[in-house]
């Protein structure tokens, strides 16, 4: 490990970045470096700029993406004006696409293996995140409470969700034949927990055999669990509180997806009174 890569990693220590920012943003300094086959320290702001046009154009990456290695430049080399330029274009705003009633329960149905049923129902039924399913311990599920304590989520935050007494009941069957230790779900080949690809492979295999054409990852469970909890009448600042979400903005995008909510409500046009026309 070269020195500039370590001081990085501190840099990204003493911020509290997650783990997963920490690789992706190394993984963005790491193809500066190839690109060019130098040290990003011996890289000039114009080749930097020129490299990140390239990204961009080439390669589709967002200018969220960029900031990367604009983290490098200002944070750990200390240039107080890298003298590039990252422009904040704006994100197109996509809404994901929900699983209806009969979706969801095709894929829990068609889902056999006691394992892959319980990592499918747990982050339905808790609206946990990728990352957060496999670092759920034996410990967390506190049965007298109907509480499932989410470990260090994102931001490094913990919460409590409620627990599902159908999911509770899932996961004693699944333990019955499995006997997990520490962790709910963990990774054999490897002696850790599930990661967020393994989590993504599961829901990938399920999702073909139920004959599920939508879009979208496992992600797609805690999208339905919000949308679900809103349909069913709980406040925004509940299930921001649930998410784990820091900005209730982050929380009101279901607000466009709930149908219920939204298709219910009349359009103005609706709500006028016109008088009744004449017969000729």
């Amino acid at each position: 490990m070269t020195p500039l890569r370590q001081r990085m990693i501190n840099d990204m220590t003493v911020r509290g970045f997650a783990e997963n920012t920490k690789k992706s943003y190394l993984a963005s300094v790491t193809g500066l470096a190839r690109h060019y086959r130098r040290s990003p320290d011996q890289i000039s702001a114009q080749e930097v700029q020129d490299y990140l046009i390239h990204l961009h154009e080439q390669r589709g990456w967002s200018w969220k993406s960029c900031n990367c290695v604009r983290f490098l430049y200002r944070i750990t080399l200390g240039v107080p004006d890298p003298h590039f330029y990252l422009p904040g274009a704006k994100t197109p705003s996509t809404l994901p696409e929900i699983l209806n009633h009969d979706e969801l329960v095709r894929l829990f149905t068609v889902t056999t293996n006691p394992k892959h049923r319980s990592v499918l129902m747990t982050a339905y039924a808790a609206g946990l995140r990728a990352s957060e399913i496999g670092r759920v311990r034996l410990s967390d599920i506190d049965s007298k409470r109907m509480l499932l304590r989410v470990d260090q989520g994102k931001g490094n935050k913990d919460r409590y969700v409620p627990l599902s007494p159908r999911l509770l009941e899932q996961l004693r069957e699944y333990w019955r034949r499995k006997r997990p230790e520490p962790w709910l779900f963990p990774n054999e080949l490897l002696g850790r927990p599930l990661g967020r690809d393994g989590a993504w492979h599961i829901y990938k295999r399920a999702k073909e055999k139920a004959g599920i054409t939508k879009a979208g990852g496992i992600h797609t469970l805690r999208h339905a669990y919000a949308t679900g909890l809103l349909e069913a009448g709980v406040e925004l600042p509940v299930i921001q509180r649930r998410l784990g979400h820091t900005s209730i903005r982050s929380t009101m995008r279901y607000l466009h997806l709930a149908q219920d909510k939204t298709s219910a409500t009349p359009s103005p046009l609706d709500l006028l009174e016109f008088p009744s026309r004449a017969r000729a």
